[in-house]
């Protein structure tokens, strides 16, 4: 943790002639755009195996057509297709697993009123009005919320949304892009799959209530990271 709190703090200080009170906050946009970076790899590869999946749909509704009566030897069959074309439908989790290192130590540092036995200085720094280790709730009691604090959450909310929205209109169209061929014989690969098809687009703004409730330095982790995702899906997914 004292390594980490140095990184930000060094990050801090080489920002400062640029952001001011704001340069802890801008080392930690950096550094979620660093660690997004380090992951982007995984990324392309995940878009790789996502498009190898969709274009596996006229093969797996042929197997669901054929093992329509035994429920077992589909499944077997749809895991060789899978093993045989060097699919795995668990490439898409990897760079968000990946990434949990990074969000958690940044969340238990602005969480920490000491870090290596002396008093967490970090938690002193801001985003203008806003101090990165307090939540909304500190800013409704802090001048409510057209104070300071509070006209930074708003506008942290405000870019939430609108990442949000085209996260869930980029979502709508991928699973659009399978859903003739997923669902053409009227099964379906697995149990639950309709229903996460129809509920996965809303999960991005879920987002707006996580920020609420977390330190401001684990939000703007959050949001940078989610903004990052956005754009990144976008173009490896067009």
């Amino acid at each position: 943790m004292s390594v980490f709190a140095n990184l930000v703090g060094q990050l801090a200080d080489l920002l400062q002639p640029l952001f001011g009170v704001s340069a802890a906050a801008a080392a930690i946009v950096l550094f979620t755009a660093l660690v997004r970076l380090l992951v982007h790899p995984l990324s392309r590869a995940a878009a790789r195996g996502q498009k190898a999946r969709v274009a596996l749909q006229p093969r797996i509704a042929e197997l669901r057509r054929k093992h329509a009566r035994n429920p077992e030897k589909l499944q077997r069959a749809v895991l060789e297709l899978h093993t045989a074309e060097k699919v795995s439908p668990l490439s898409g989790c990897l760079p968000s697993m990946l990434q949990l290192p990074a969000f958690f130590l940044l969340y238990h540092l602005f969480s920490s009123a000491t870090i290596g036995g002396r008093a967490n200085e970090l938690l002193g720094h801001r985003l203008f009005d806003a101090p990165l280790g307090g939540r909304w709730a500190d800013a409704l009691g802090d001048g409510g919320v057209f104070g300071g604090a509070g006209l930074v959450y708003i506008a942290l909310f405000a870019v939430v949304t609108v990442v949000a929205w085209f996260s869930y209109r980029l979502s709508r169209r991928m699973t659009a892009a399978q859903a003739p061929t997923a669902g053409a014989d009227g099964g379906q690969q697995v149990p639950g799959l309709a229903t996460m098809t129809k509920v996965m687009p809303f999960m991005s703004f879920f987002t707006l209530v996580t920020v609420a409730v977390m330190p401001l330095a684990a939000a703007l982790y959050v949001v940078t990271s989610t903004t990052w995702s956005v754009v990144e899906r976008s173009v490896l997914y067009r």
